[in-house]
């Protein structure tokens, strides 16, 4: 199932050179980004993720002095590239560009980067066989609008009648929203992406997604980005904010973006002086992330589907070569949740491959084994840094996006796709909007 197809989209604006949805920029206060600024404050970033790098995309352009503080050797988050493996470059983290009715699409548009509509055939793992189709339309459950219950995606398609021999098709549903189908919740995530505005649409790079990102952001602000810079405490207690790493550098500013994962929120890796407000660590308890694992199998002969969902093992396969210029025989391992835990516990790459290969060879009579060439791991349970995949709507999540996501004493502000409350959460676009969001509250709470 396509994870847009029962979105909608809606009237889009286009306004210095940015296209941003009506709903998002009447949110944001646009307008007010393209008025003189003269902002003589220095703007801390913590996290070069695409929320961070964005902000300091605008900020730059603005002329305002920023830094950006990122833990890991690398810049880009949960984006990531690897070349060599096969005879295209691949990305490690996000790919997909859902939709283009947003801010990189703009960029896109601008800047003539190829991409390619991803309308690839979907097939079914069903009762040992693979089916094109199923006898019951899963799909069609998992598009209503209307009456969903705020019950986990594995209790609401038993209450719609789906036995056991789906269990693993809707674990593969919620695992391409980020989640083991019994922690995500099916009316909030319906809910929470009615704003949807980006198109229904997935668009895959021939180039990569990181090629896009460090083209075009990361190229106007890559000298403003300190590495291997871990951020341990944030004290915003008096009128200047003193932000002390690792190794206990202290670095000053007037105002700190912070766009760290939420998982990095949740258990406490930063301390704040003051502490935060209860609220609010509440909210960030309530925002899900789970595991998420993506593996690439290169094979001497395409004997794969382009898509197969249901397996027990992993849940989504999928060709990695669509899109490309060349096309080596590479299939993608598209894990997460539990399926993801699972496999991380085996404790290896060697282990994790040779349980996929298992799996493919009962799907396809023994010709993964058989043509296996090499395989890559990129498990970002395990970066210290990231904790998981993306973010998503638990049950009884409320407004936990929108407390999260409060500036705090017009000092602290919140980005980073789990902090966008415009239905873009889980995408790279969404990281961007609140990016960009944090900016405009910058601007309009130094005018106050």
């Amino acid at each position: 199932m396509n994870r847009r197809d029962f979105l909608k989209q809606s009237t889009l604006l286009s306004f210095g050179g940015l296209v941003i949805p009506s709903t998002f920029i009447s949110a944001c206060r646009k307008e007010t980004l393209l008025e003189d600024i003269n902002y003589q404050g220095k703007v801390l970033i913590i996290g070069a993720g695409v929320a961070g790098l964005y902000a300091a995309y605008i900020l730059k352009s603005k002329g305002i002095n920023f830094q950006i503080l990122e833990a890991s050797a690398n810049y880009g988050g949960r984006l990531g590239k690897l070349n060599g493996f096969a005879n295209f470059s691949i990305d490690t983290g996000a790919q997909w560009l859902h939709g283009k009715n947003n801010i990189l699409g703009d960029l896109i548009t601008q800047s003539k980067t190829k991409t390619t509509i991803d309308n690839s055939a979907e097939f079914f793992w069903f009762n040992s066989q693979i089916v094109s189709s199923l006898p019951k339309d899963i799909n069609a459950l998992f598009s209503r609008e209307d009456n969903v219950p705020d019950a986990s995606f594995k209790d609401y398609a038993i209450q719609g009648g789906f036995g056991n021999e789906y269990t693993n098709i809707v674990e593969g549903i919620a695992g391409d929203s980020g989640a083991s189908a019994s922690r995500i919740s099916a009316y909030w995530k319906t809910k929470e992406e009615e704003n949807w505005v980006s198109g229904d649409d997935d668009y895959k790079f021939q180039e990569t997604f990181f090629d896009f990102i460090d083209n075009q952001i990361v190229s106007q602000v890559k000298d403003n980005i300190l590495l291997n810079t871990l951020v341990s405490k944030i004290d915003y207690s008096q009128s200047e904010i003193i932000i002390t790493d690792s190794n206990n550098n202290l670095f000053k500013a007037n105002k700190v973006i912070i766009t760290v994962p939420i998982p990095i929120l949740k258990s406490g890796d930063i301390q704040f002086i003051p502490a935060l407000p209860n609220e609010k660590i509440t909210a960030f308890s309530k925002i899900g992330m789970e595991a998420g694992m993506k593996v690439f199998l290169k094979f001497s002969n395409k004997f794969f589907n382009q898509n197969v969902i249901g397996g027990a093992i992993c849940a989504a396969y999928t060709d990695d070569s669509i899109g490309k210029a060349q096309n080596d025989n590479v299939l993608l391992a598209f894990i997460m949740g539990q399926q993801a835990e699972y496999l991380t516990a085996l404790g290896s790459d060697t282990a994790i491959t040779t349980a996929l290969l298992q799996e493919l060879d009962v799907m396809y009579n023994g010709q993964a084994s058989a043509s296996f060439i090499a395989s890559y791991v990129q498990n970002w349970t395990t970066n210290p840094f990231i904790k998981g995949a993306y973010s998503y709507s638990t049950v009884a999540m409320g407004d936990a996006r929108k407390i999260a996501t409060q500036p705090i004493s017009k000092k602290l502000y919140f980005a980073g796709e789990a902090m966008n409350i415009n239905g873009h959460h889980q995408t790279v676009h969404g990281a961007a909007e609140t990016g960009y969001r944090e900016v405009i509250n910058i601007l309009n709470d130094s005018k106050k």
